[in-house]
């Protein structure tokens, strides 16, 4: 017990580089419209041409560097017991690889969504995997690491951001090489703003392909700039 309690302590005492901590409703995915308390780190390698948190992105400016105990007691204070973590890209620091299986160990659901760029490997397989393939329009396509695709099961899920045609024809050759809508559950969200969701709706409904469309309710709950949701 000691010895674990002794553990549990030098974990703890580690940091992350943390963006925003909020309490909000889940807006994307299959969890979509459950409260969820999101830890958002700071960093991020890639530049999509889409992305909506471009303040996450830069490691060297902004950010906050806390404590794993200051995050956990942020986690505890709020009556939720689903937590994910985004970015920027949760799996560029370290830290975090640990920290998960910690707050899984304590009876926390945890999820991260991640942009595929590094690998899953040292992912607890109990982690909610929310794995985001980049199409061409977010010019980071080669980027994309598909031995991901091995540590995905059928409690994860696989998103594909769809602004264009072409982003929609790669997302469904990715997805009949590797079996996807066999495996998990596949996501294909619009743009924002970009492509109309009755379009994406309709290319999907053509496919006869077992893909969920989806769409960013947070932005409608909310501005869609708005900060912490």
């Amino acid at each position: 017990m000691n010895n674990t309690l002794e553990t549990n302590k030098d974990l703890l005492s580690k940091t992350l580089n943390i963006n925003e901590m909020f309490f909000s409703i889940q807006g994307e995915g299959t969890r979509s419209g459950l409260p969820c308390i999101f830890i958002r780190l700071h960093g991020c390698k890639l530049r999509c041409s889409y992305c909506d948190t471009p303040y996450a992105l830069n490691k060297n400016v902004g950010g906050n560097v806390m404590t794993l105990q200051s995050v956990l007691e942020y986690i505890q204070s709020k009556p939720c017991s689903f937590v994910e973590f985004t970015g920027g890209e949760p799996l560029e620091q370290e830290n975090v690889f640990d920290f998960f299986t910690y707050l899984i160990d304590i009876g926390k659901t945890v999820a991260i969504e991640t942009a595929g760029h590094i690998s899953l490997e040292k992912v607890d397989p109990r982690v909610v995997k929310i794995l985001d393939v980049k199409c061409p329009s977010s010019n980071m396509t080669k980027f994309n690491l598909y031995d991901n695709f091995q540590y995905i099961d059928s409690k994860d899920e696989v998103k594909f951001v769809i602004g264009t045609d072409e982003d929609f024809l790669f997302a469904l050759q990715i997805c009949k090489q590797y079996d996807l809508t066999n495996k998990t559950t596949v996501l294909f969200s619009p743009v924002f703003s970009k492509m109309s969701y009755q379009t994406l709706a309709e290319k999907i409904l053509e496919t006869g392909k077992n893909i969920r469309f989806q769409i960013q309710l947070h932005k409608y709950i909310w501005d869609p700039s708005t900060r912490g949701v």
